[in-house]
C-alpha cells in the first residue's frame, strides 16, 4: 500500500526537503553504477569497444525518457514521474550486477538510464514548481544535492567493494538507502498535476527555450569535457602525474559543488543576469589560466574557476524555463534537460574528433570560446525581472 498523501503541498519545508531527496538519490544512483563498470567488464568478458557500446545505452535509455518525461510531466504532474524514476533506480542497480551476457546487460543499462532521466527531468519540474511558491532561489540548492548524492554514491559503493563485499550485496544495500528515502519523499511531494495542461503533449522547442536549450548544451559539453579530457590534458601539458591527473576535475567538482551551496544566496543578491554574466565570464577565465597562466599551480587552480563560474548556471536556465510563456514549463524543462544531456553525450566525442586534427589544447580553447556565448546572451536570457524576490 503506498503511504498516503497526508502533508499539504503548501507545506514548504516539507516539499523543499522531498526535492532534495529526489535529487540526492538521483546523484547516488548513477554515482553507484561508476565502481561497478570493472566488474562488469570482467564478468562479461569483453573489450573496451563493446563496453563503450554498452555504457552509450544508460545514454540512449536517458534521451528516450527524458522526451516522455516532459509530456508526462506537463499532463499528470512530476511526483509520479519521480517516484517511478527514484524506485527505478532502486530496483535496476542489483541487476546491474546480475546480467551474464551483453544483451542482459545493455538491457539493465537502458531501464537504468531510462530510470535516471525520467527522474532528472521531472525533480527539476518540481523544483520549479517548490522554487516558485517559496518567492525565493533554491535551485542551485537543489542541483547541489545532486553532486552531494554523487560523492556519497561513489565513495559508499568504493568502500563496500574495497572491504569484499560482493557487488550485489553492495548494490543491494545501495538500493534498500535510495527506496527509503524515496518511501520518505513520497507523501512529501507536490501531489496533482501541476501546471497540467491540455492538448498536445509534443510541443516543438521555441522562442526563448530554444536559446536556453543551445545555451545548456554549451554548458554541459564545458562539462563533459572536465570529467572526459581533463585527466588527459593536465598529462599532456605535465602538469601532474598519470596517477594523479584526476585532480584537476576533483577540484573542479569540489568547486562546483560549493559553489551551488551558496549559489541561492549569491542568486538571490545579485540576480539571475549578474549570475550568469559573472558567472559565464569567471568560468571562460578560468579556461584561460587553465590553457595559458606560466606556473603548473596556476593553471590547476582554473579547475576550480571553471567549477565556481559554471556551478549556478544551470540552476538559472531551469529557473527561467519554469518562468517563460512560450510553452508549457514541464515541456520547457524536458527540452533543456535533454539538450544539455546530449552535449555530455556527443560533446565529449566531437572534442576527441577536433583533438585529433587541431590537438586537444586547441580544442579546449574552443570550449572556451563557446562558452562566452553565456555572458553574451545573459541580458537575453535573464530579462526582465532577473532578480527573484527574497522569501517573506
Amino acid at each position: 500500500m503506498p503511504p498516503a498523501d497526508t502533508t499539504p503541498s503548501s507545506d514548504r519545508p516539507a516539499t523543499r526537503l522531498a526535492t532534495r531527496i529526489s535529487f540526492l538519490v538521483a546523484g547516488f544512483g548513477l554515482a553507484c553504477w561508476a565502481p561497478l563498470v570493472p566488474f562488469a567488464k570482467q564478468r562479461l568478458a569483453v573489450d573496451d569497444g563493446t563496453l563503450g557500446l554498452l555504457l552509450l545505452c544508460i545514454g540512449i535509455g536517458s534521451v528516450v525518457a527524458m522526451l516522455l518525461t516532459g509530456p508526462l510531466s506537463a499532463r499528470f504532474g512530476s511526483k509520479p514521474i519521480i517516484l517511478a524514476g527514484g524506485f527505478g533506480l532502486a530496483v535496476v542497480l542489483p541487476a546491474l550486477t546480475l546480467a551474464t551476457t551483453p544483451l542482459a546487460l545493455a538491457t539493465a543499462l537502458l531501464a537504468f538510464g531510462a530510470a535516471l532521466g525520467s527522474i532528472d527531468v521531472a525533480m527539476n519540474v518540481h523544483a520549479v514548481e517548490v522554487e516558485r511558491a517559496a518567492g525565493t532561489p533554491l535551485m542551485s540548492g537543489f542541483h547541489a544535492l545532486f553532486s552531494i548524492g554523487g560523492f556519497a554514491g561513489a565513495t559508499l559503493m568504493t568502500a563496500l567493494l574495497s572491504w569484499g563485499i560482493d557487488p550485489l550485496a553492495g548494490t543491494l544495500a545501495s538500493a534498500a538507502a535510495m527506496a527509503i528515502a524515496m518511501a520518505f519523499a513520497w507523501p512529501r511531494l507536490l501531489a496533482g498535476a501541476q501546471g497540467a495542461v491540455e492538448g498536445s503533449l509534443f510541443v516543438r522547442p521555441r522562442g526563448i527555450v530554444l536559446l536556453l536549450a543551445g545555451l545548456a548544451a554549451a554548458t554541459f559539453l564545458a562539462e563533459g569535457a572536465m570529467l572526459d579530457w581533463s585527466a588527459l590534458l593536465v598529462t599532456d601539458a605535465g602538469l601532474t602525474s598519470a596517477s594523479q591527473s584526476g585532480v584537476g576535475y576533483m577540484l573542479f567538482a569540489i568547486a562546483m559543488t560549493v559553489g551551488r551551496l551558496v549559489g541561492d544566496r549569491v542568486t538571490a543578491r545579485v540576480g539571475d543576469r549578474n549570475t550568469l554574466l559573472w558567472g559565464g565570464i569567471l568560468a571562460v577565465v578560468g579556461f584561460v589560466v587553465l590553457l595559458a597562466a606560466p606556473i603548473a599551480w596556476l593553471r590547476m587552480s582554473g579547475f576550480l574557476l571553471i567549477g565556481l563560474g559554471a556551478s549556478n548556471i544551470v540552476p538559472v536556465f531551469f529557473r527561467k524555463a519554469g518562468a517563460q510563456t512560450a510553452m508549457p514549463s514541464a515541456l520547457a524543462i524536458g527540452a533543456i534537460t535533454t539538450a544539455g544531456y546530449a552535449g555530455i553525450l556527443v560533446g565529449p566525442a566531437g572534442i576527441g574528433f577536433v583533438a585529433n586534427a587541431i590537438g586537444l589544447h586547441a580544442a579546449f580553447w574552443m570550449v572556451a570560446a563557446l562558452l562566452c556565448l553565456i555572458p553574451l546572451t545573459a541580458h537575453i536570457v535573464a530579462g526582465r525581472g532577473a532578480r527573484p524576490r527574497a522569501a517573506p
